[in-house]
């Protein structure tokens, strides 16, 4: 039986169980799912890609919620989040397509890696929402998709980058993409305040009032879509996408006098150069203005993720009293993850390090196992096909990514991916870009890389190449590349390059198995 199923029967035979239906016991960790899987009632799998389209009666509303570079670090300050782990499944080897945010959003709604979506930059001629939108990439998302199989759609908050609620993109009033039956959405809003948000094509201008708060003002929208949508019985999907904890962290008014004294974690990369590093300087510290700088900004970046911890217990507490908590599956994440001092560079991201690219993905729900950590690797790109999945969906033809959903309930599948691939070109130079760096020094040059259960190889685009083994140096402190034979460093080169060159589900499923 194909992984993709089994997932799927899984959540639907939870499902069906609320309702009061019977159904095959959930498999036990560590466990293959029986053949008796297939026997439940009568509710239709997805057919095979390219089959015809079948759509089964009982399918999960999909809550999704999507973080701005929030790194592993703030997760102790989210106490809603840590209970989400407790209840639902914690997948600690997930890792974005690019520690960016344009690139790894395009790579979340396409289920495809940058080189397939074309967008590797935030703005300009190679990236953002203007080429996004011009390339078609709307019409094909995980948001066409499930509006197409029955489900009412809501998108709120932070979209792509260039995206502004005024633009009309040609359609004489402020554009709404394809797939979203609801859409609140903003522009640089990343003050949280003095912002605007086009709801539904009207453009609503926001102040400077505790009130305005625009994680708030997102929570009672997607709290309000929850409660009206469950009344009608539609199976929905909301995403909800915060600009926190984003530059310039803003916090709730409430929050901005919590954790007093709070400084940036010491951890063994805190201001330490990586030996035999590839780009960063030997000789580079941090000053005594940045590390105050650093210790300032954790601490407000813990205060601006409270908003963001209340908004999932509050959605929790309403799927609750609308009666479809058990019929929800809860998604959260971040479009990546920001380093602190690590490494002795400044606060920012774009590096390969895990401080960058190994971000939370916390999933509960029906069928899904509680307080599990699954450690096999899973990528953003994974999510639409995912989501597909729950729908009773096939997967979609142009995704690179497969469904996770197998790994919810415990399974341990025979064959699964071994290395999971990053890659970053046109690194954020500009200025007016909001993920610019000031530092110039703390931005990498364009790069490939593998990120396995066990190491981070790093192939840069002047040739130099990193090999950290994050089994012996889990803070990835220590080049060992120069250790390597020539026979491995070739077939990591020719892994790389076919993952990085890969289309479509079988070939990067493939590319994804060559080395480990």
């Amino acid at each position: 039986m194909p992984l993709r199923t089994l997932g799927y029967l899984t959540v639907v035979a939870s499902l069906l169980t609320a309702a009061g239906c019977g159904a095959s016991p959930e498999p036990r960790s560590g466990t293959r799912p029986s053949a008796s899987a297939s026997s439940l009632p009568p509710v239709a799998p997805p057919s095979a890609p390219g089959g015809p389209e079948s759509v089964s009666p009982v399918r999960p509303n999909i809550v999704f919620v999507l973080v701005d570079d929030l790194s592993m670090s703030l997760v102790p300050y989210m106490p809603n989040v840590r209970k989400l782990q407790r209840e639902g499944t914690t997948f600690t080897n997930y890792t974005v397509t690019d520690s960016l945010c344009c690139p790894s959003r395009a790579s979340i709604l396409k289920g495809q890696f940058p080189h397939n979506t074309g967008i590797v930059k935030n703005h300009g001629s190679d990236g953002g929402f203007r080429l996004f939108h011009s390339r078609g990439q709307e019409k094909s998302t995980f948001a066409t998709d499930l509006q197409a199989a029955g489900y009412r759609t809501a998108f709120l908050g932070k979209y792509l980058n260039q995206y502004f609620p005024h633009l009309t993109m040609g359609t004489g009033k402020p554009y709404v993409p394809p797939g979203w039956d609801q859409w609140f959405a903003g522009g640089n809003d990343y003050r949280n305040f003095n912002y605007s948000l086009n709801e539904n094509g009207t453009v609503v201008k926001y102040g400077s009032e505790p009130k305005d708060y625009l994680t708030d003002v997102l929570s009672a929208k997607a709290n309000n879509f929850v409660t009206t949508t469950a009344a009608t019985g539609q199976p929905f999907m909301i995403e909800v996408s915060t600009y926190t904890p984003h530059h310039p962290f803003t916090p709730a008014p409430r929050d901005a006098a919590l954790f007093p004294g709070l400084k940036a974690p010491r951890n063994p990369a805190y201001d330490r150069v990586p030996q035999n590093s590839a780009w960063i300087a030997p000789t580079a510290k941090l000053t005594r203005e940045q590390i105050g700088r650093i210790d300032g900004d954790h601490r407000k970046r813990a205060q601006s993720v409270q908003a963001i911890d209340r908004m999932i217990g509050s959605l929790r507490a309403t799927l609750a009293k609308a009666g479809v908590a058990d019929k929800t599956v809860i998604v959260f994440s971040s479009d990546n993850g920001y380093h602190m001092g690590e490494y002795a560079i400044p606060a920012g991201k774009q590096t390969a390090f895990d401080t960058d690219v190994n971000v939370p993905l916390v999933v509960a729900g029906p069928g899904i196992g509680a307080g599990r950590r699954v450690d096999l690797l899973v990528e953003n790109i994974d999510l639409r096909p995912t989501f597909n999945e729950w729908a009773g969906l096939p997967a979609p033809q142009e995704a690179d990514g497969q469904s996770f959903g197998p790994l919810l309930s415990g399974t341990v599948p025979a064959e699964w991916r071994t290395a999971a691939l990053i890659e970053h070109h046109d690194p954020a130079t500009d200025p007016k870009d909001p993920d610019f760096q000031k530092d110039s020094a703390s931005i990498p040059p364009s790069y490939d890389a593998l990120r396995t259960a066990t190491f981070t190889y790093v192939e840069y685009v002047d040739g130099a190449v990193e090999y950290f083994d994050r089994k012996a140096d889990p803070y990835m402190v220590n080049n060992i590349a120069g250790t390597l034979s020539e026979e491995r460093l070739a077939e990591l080169r020719t892994a790389v390059r076919g993952l990085a060159t890969c289309v479509g589900a079988d070939a990067c499923w493939k590319a994804s198995r060559t080395v480990s």
